[in-house]
């Protein structure tokens, strides 16, 4: 086994013998399944006063809104595989067994995107499979609304790859802040008010211009166009290139963390 692979099985052993990565994996993959189902089965037909009247009604979005709480429990494990090294010290101890430090982190990403892109894709199929399990219950869809959910579908399979890359970004985003702050409860609120602060702030604006680039450039509202499937020239930005913020964000916090982890003391 070479010496990259080598940190790569190192990173992996010690992310999954730790009890709360089975947990938080079971959290992603349990709140984008359960919420975005729950959210299927809530919506009624009463919604379809006419045989068009849910014509625009963006299904793939409803059933796969769960991401919303899912992405949190991505952001607590990403952030504790860096996290917990250094309130325990043993970041030491790794360095010492792994001194190319470039690697380590490397390693890291690995192996948390590896559970984090896994669990991503259980729950959006779970969810998807919710989905298309819990509209027609509602009457929802059929030959008077909308077609089933499937993945034979071109935008809902750009929806459901969409948000998996979601997952996937936003643990790559958080294991950056991580890394750049060493501490748990600052790189957890960090991450935390980046994605939700500007949804929180932008309908205070009474600037129509700043209200949608503030939503232009949130990591979250940017990232999270990739699932929608209808009304696209309604939106802030478009699926792909808001994706590419969020893309962006990670990006610049991953250099951000690997410059720290490089130049700083463990």
């Amino acid at each position: 086994m070479s010496g990259r692979w080598r940190a790569v099985h190192m990173e992996w052993t010690k992310l999954r013998t730790v009890r709360s990565t089975a947990w938080l994996v079971l959290a992603t993959v349990g709140f984008t399944l359960g919420i975005g189902g729950l959210a299927a089965w809530a919506v009624g037909a009463t919604l379809c006063p006419t045989p068009t009247g849910c014509a625009s009604e963006d299904t793939p979005r409803l059933a796969l809104s769960g991401v919303y709480l899912g992405q949190i429990a991505v952001v607590v494990l990403a952030s504790l595989a860096i996290t917990t090294e250094y309130g325990t010290d043993t970041m030491r101890v790794t360095l010492a067994a792994y001194p190319r430090r470039g690697i380590v982190f490397a390693a890291k990403g690995i192996a948390v995107m590896a559970l984090v892109l896994g669990a991503g894709a259980l729950g959006v199929l779970g969810s998807l499979a919710a989905g298309r399990i819990a509209l027609p219950g509602r009457r929802f869809v059929g030959g008077n609304t909308v077609p089933p959910l499937s993945l034979a579908d071109e935008p809902t399979l750009r929806a459901a790859i969409g948000t998996v890359l979601y997952l996937g970004l936003i643990a790559m985003l958080s294991l950056g802040i991580g890394m750049a702050v060493r501490h748990t409860a600052a790189a957890l609120s960090t991450v935390l008010a980046m994605l939700f602060l500007p949804q929180m702030v932008a309908p205070l604006l009474t600037n129509e211009h700043w209200r949608e680039w503030v939503l232009k450039l949130s990591p979250m509202t940017a990232g999270l166009a990739i699932q929608a499937t209808k009304g696209l020239g309604s939106l802030p930005i478009g699926p792909w290139p808001g994706l590419g913020v969020l893309a962006a964000y990670a990006g610049v916090a991953w250099l951000l963390g690997a410059a720290s982890f490089t130049i700083r003391d463990a």
